[in-house]
């Protein structure tokens, strides 16, 4: 793999946060083997894989790395959860040079088709295929804040609850580090007496369409952000479809979508 290519893949500030995250590599006690291939070579190909949608067995041979290689590491990593301290060391970045907007959040979910693995369901929108969906909170800017997956069949309502606690205590620029959206922003399908409970004893406003009595149209004003998030997701093309049979690697490949959203705000 050429030096250019491994540059623009993996760029040189985010391999400097992803050092931060990545664990040392094993050694060998016993000597010998062969020479383990670098990380940043590795992350470019996982890069590729999530960006491109193709699957492991299609990587191109001109990345002169073996199929094997790229998944054993890319298990290692997810295993050792760092696509989401990778996540949230940007995050970091972003709060504490004040690049979010805590004020006004929203929380929106989107479905893809999955025909094997666990946590995936009937897609009721999709005549009933099987399907995964990914729930996500985002910023008044549409950096996403909070992500998980599901089955396709799974209520979004049930949801709002650990997603809002999933939100990682995140640094600003002045003042202690903060993990409560100012006010949260969501769909009829948010709109149940327990979550409204739920997000007032926790200190947070809310505004969630009731049903039968006015149009989600009506936030659209607000609910955009998300809605656009949504369809920056699915510049990662890995998302367009999902192939992994375990979930975790699924939500590893949407933190790096999450990432990449986060990254480009840090770095424009």
């Amino acid at each position: 793999m050429t030096a250019a290519l491994v540059e623009r893949l993996a760029p040189e500030d985010l391999w400097e946060l992803f050092q931060r995250v990545v664990p040392p590599a094993p050694e060998r006690p016993q000597g010998g083997g062969h020479r383990r291939r670098g990380d940043r070579e590795v992350l470019a190909v996982i890069i590729f894989v999530a960006t491109s949608g193709c699957t492991w067995n299609q990587l191109p041979p001109g990345f002169g790395l073996s199929v094997v290689t790229a998944f054993r590491r890319f298990t290692e990593w997810t295993e050792a959860r760092v696509w989401a301290k990778l996540h949230r060391l940007v995050l970091d970045e972003l709060g504490s040079r004040g690049g979010l907007d805590w004020s006004r959040c929203a929380i929106d979910s989107v479905s893809g088709p999955s025909k094997r693995g666990q946590l995936t369901g009937p897609n009721p929108t999709d005549r009933g295929k099987k399907g995964s969906k990914i729930h996500l909170i985002v910023d008044r800017r549409g950096l996403p804040l909070s992500i998980g997956i599901s089955a396709a069949n799974l209520h979004d309502s049930q949801a709002l609850i650990p997603l809002v606690r999933g939100i990682p205590p995140i640094r600003s620029r002045r003042g202690p580090r903060r993990r409560r959206p100012g006010k949260l922003h969501g769909d009829k399908g948010y709109d149940y007496r327990h979550l409204r409970r739920w997000l007032a004893s926790h200190g947070i406003r809310h505004r969630l369409a009731r049903k039968g009595i006015e149009s989600s149209q009506r936030l659209g004003r607000h609910r955009w952000v998300v809605e656009r998030t949504v369809s920056w997701l699915s510049g990662c093309r890995r998302l367009h479809r999902r192939y992994e049979r375990k979930p975790e690697h699924f939500l590893a490949f949407t933190a790096i979508a999450a990432t990449f959203i986060c990254h480009r705000r840090l770095t424009n």
